[in-house]
Parts: C-alpha cells; sequence; structure tokens
C-alpha cells in the first residue's frame, strides 16, 4: 500500500477510535437510536399485533422505522465536536479526507448496531414474512450503507447551525426519499416472496447510490468542513 493512502487510513482509524470511545463513554448517540428504535417498534408491535398486513406496508414500516431512528443519533458525529469545542483541535491534526472516512465507518458502526438489534425484534414482534431472509440482509446491508453515506454530509453540513436536529431531518429528507422508495419496494417484493433476480434492478440503484453519494460527499467534505 502507497505511503499516502497507508497515512490515510491511519489517520482515519484514529478519528474512528476517539469516536468510539467517546462514544462507549457517553452513548449519546447509540442510546438515542437504540431508545427511538425499540420504542418505535413496540408501539407499532403493540398497536398492530400480528395483523394480516400486506407484504408493502409491512416494507414501509420497517424502514420508517431504521429512517427516523438514524435521524435521532446519527448527526452526533459532528454536532458533539462543534459542542465540545473539539473540531478545532480536529482540524489542526487531522485532514479533512480522514475526518470524512472516520465519521463514516463511525456512523456506519452506530446504524449497523441498531439493525442488528431491531432487525430480529421486527420479525420476532410483527407477523412479517421470514422468507427470503439472506435477500433481505443483502438489501438491508446496502440501505444501512446509502443512509451513512447521505447523512454524513449532511451532519457535517448542520453542525454549525443553531436547530440542529430539526434541520439534520430537513435536510437529510430530500436527498434519502429516493433510496427509501427503492428499500421500500425491494423489501415488498422480498417480503412477497420474489427472488434476488427479481430485484436486481433495486440492487443495481443500491449500489450506485451508495457510490455516488460517497464519492460527490469524499469530493465536497473538505469544503464544508474548513467552511
Amino acid at each position: 500500500m502507497p505511503s499516502s493512502s497507508a497515512g490515510l487510513m491511519g489517520k482515519s482509524f484514529a478519528v474512528y477510535v476517539k469516536d468510539l470511545r467517546l462514544e462507549l463513554r457517553t452513548r449519546n448517540a447509540l442510546n438515542a437510536i437504540l431508545m427511538f428504535g425499540v420504542t418505535t417498534l413496540t408501539v407499532v408491535s403493540f398497536s398492530l399485533g400480528q395483523s394480516n398486513l400486506s407484504p408493502k406496508l409491512w416494507a414501509a414500516l420497517f424502514w420508517v422505522i431504521i429512517f427516523f431512528s438514524a435521524m435521532s443519533g446519527l448527526a452526533q458525529t459532528f454536532i458533539r465536536e462543534e459542542e465540545t469545542g473539539t473540531s478545532l483541535a480536529l482540524r489542526l491534526t487531522a485532514d479533512p479526507d480522514s475526518v470524512y472516512i472516520g465519521k463514516l465507518v463511525f456512523n456506519l458502526t452506530l446504524l449497523s448496531t441498531l439493525a442488528i438489534i431491531i432487525t430480529p425484534l421486527f420479525f420476532i414482534f410483527t407477523d412479517a414474512p421470514t422468507g427470503n431472509i439472506l435477500n433481505f440482509i443483502l438489501v438491508l446491508i446496502l440501505g444501512v450503507l446509502g443512509l451513512c453515506s447521505a447523512t454524513t454530509i449532511v451532519a457535517a453540513i448542520i453542525a454549525k447551525a443553531s436547530v440542529k436536529g430539526a434541520l439534520f431531518a430537513v435536510l437529510s429528507f430530500p436527498i434519502l426519499i429516493t433510496l427509501l422508495m427503492i428499500l421500500v419496494g425491494a423489501t415488498e417484493k422480498l417480503f412477497d416472496g420474489k427472488m434476488l433476480a427479481d430485484i436486481l434492478t433495486e440492487l443495481q440503484f443500491l449500489v450506485a447510490y451508495v457510490v455516488i453519494m460517497v464519492t460527490a460527499s469524499f469530493l465536497l467534505f473538505k469544503f464544508v468542513w474548513e467552511e
């Protein structure tokens, strides 16, 4: 590996470890997304019980829970830097590329933890179809990647705003609406018994979305971070 690449990965890992250690001490973001996700899922499951809903409704409910849980915690990675005054020190010690990669991987860790906990509970508490579970996991992985790739740059943009939480959801939704529609459509087909070959178009879109968002965010982050 070239020394520049090795240096970038090392600095990115240092940013990730810093955020992870701080999160393990305070658990602010993790508690926010888990409490919102589990609470919402519990309310939905008790309200609907074992209702015989259509696959489309089950798919929509699942991704609504994941989306709003993500909105409740993913912005904290940059907001915390501004509120504690550590953003200046981070600007002096790490280049923008390593900060973006470290923050992106940290958000992936948070949302992956949420998905690992919420997904089995969703199928236990509801009557959602459990067929095609491996294909569903593939869609879930791409969905998590898509959500994090878009929200990380938005979190950096709104970190200095006065109304951060509300602004984060407002700015994220237009970027994520198409992604959510594709995720619901792919999940609906899998819940309806369709196979992997039936969602190839959706999978291609999800992969393209992740690649485009990560590339665009990586290129734009320097201007956002140094503003």
